[in-house]
């Protein structure tokens, strides 16, 4: 494992509700981000094709014309796009955390990949409640979507945007012992003094709050609103007010709370780099570590169910119970019902 990971972390606006755009710009950010010497970039939610931020202006009603060619330009988690994105992270060497809509059937999900240096995809998750009115679009993942990974950079997770104001989401992350963690957020600029909750101040402090709790390295890549943004989404004045320019707060956290990238402008496009230097991690859990030392397990104790949920499952003589009624173990009686 490398004591010292160089990492990136991409500020843009996506190339709104355009797949084939969207994938060559996340493909000049790969290359950008390689050329900048890190060894893995991270992307903001749901990048490919855009935040549907429709949804914070209007009725159902009205965004309704955008829900079609949403769900067109979003990805499969095995197609050709991804295909595409895999293979620029192998012709780089970097490993590449992208959040994109994920369209499984007419359904999408709000999903993170982790590809490693090989072009190799690591894990697709999804985003295990979409938030608010965000599920007016999107499906929601299950337990197994809560997951570390080990790669050669060392073990590495990720959650999308409000993901991080769930404690017991947090606490199951941190009991895996991540090490890099992504923090996939859209931009921070509706209802902007209106609503503090939804305020760049309050989702960065609880990406702070994540790096200091968790004891783990914080890449919070963050999507920009841009003119292209606002022409496409705000057809009133009053929906300029409510989805206003700029939004772009990225930054990347040590694992003791420390700001390790300057902050670019709100409405400026680019990459933060910072060097992930291991040792913070030991130094950070020698004083808080809520899973290890400064846990009391004989007071508190969280249940976790990390299995797939399927929609339909076949039975079959590989099952227990149906091979034991099948060969005679176990009979059935009526009035059974389990």
């Amino acid at each position: 494992m490398a004591k010292v990971v160089r990492a990136a972390a991409v500020q843009a606006e996506p190339k709104w509700l355009d797949i084939d755009e969207g994938i060559d710009q996340v493909i000049g950010y790969i290359g950008e981000a390689a050329a900048g010497g890190a060894q893995i970039v991270s992307f903001p939610e749901v990048f490919i094709p855009g935040y549907p931020w429709w949804i914070w202006l209007d009725a159902p009603a009205w965004g309704m014309q955008f829900v079609s060619r949403y769900i067109q330009n979003s990805m499969t988690r095995d197609g050709e796009h991804m295909t595409r994105i895999a293979e620029a992270a192998a012709a780089n060497d970097i490993f590449v955390v992208l959040g994109f809509s994920e369209r499984s059937g007419s359904t999408v999900y709000m999903s993170q990949a982790i590809i490693n240096g090989s072009g190799e995809i690591v894990a697709v998750r999804r985003k295990l409640k979409p938030t608010h009115v965000e599920r007016s679009v999107y499906g929601e993942g299950d337990g197994s979507d809560i997951a570390v990974h080990d790669t050669d950079l060392g073990k590495i997770g990720a959650l999308n945007c409000a993901e991080h104001l769930q404690p017991l989401t947090k606490y199951a992350m941190y009991s895996m012992g991540e090490q890099i963690h992504v923090a996939s957020w859209p931009s921070f600029s509706v209802y902007r003094g209106a609503a503090q909750a939804l305020s760049a101040e309050v989702n960065n402090a609880a990406t702070l709050t994540y790096a200091v709790e968790g004891q783990t390295f914080v890449l919070a890549p963050c999507a920009v609103v841009g003119e292209a943004g606002q022409d496409l989404f705000c057809d009133t004045d009053l929906k300029r007010q409510l989805l206003q320019l700029g939004g772009g707060f990225a930054q990347i956290y040590g694992p003791e709370g420390s700001a390790l990238a300057p902050q670019l402008a709100e409405t400026e496009e680019g990459i933060l780099f910072a060097d992930l230097d291991f040792d913070l991690i030991d130094i950070a859990k020698h004083a808080y570590d809520p899973v290890g030392h400064y846990s009391r397990p004989d007071v508190f104790q969280l249940l976790f169910n990390p299995r797939k949920n399927e929609r339909v499952s076949a039975f079959g003589t590989s099952d227990p119970l149906v091979r034991d009624i099948m060969t005679g173990q176990v009979a059935l009686t009526e009035g059974d019902t389990d």
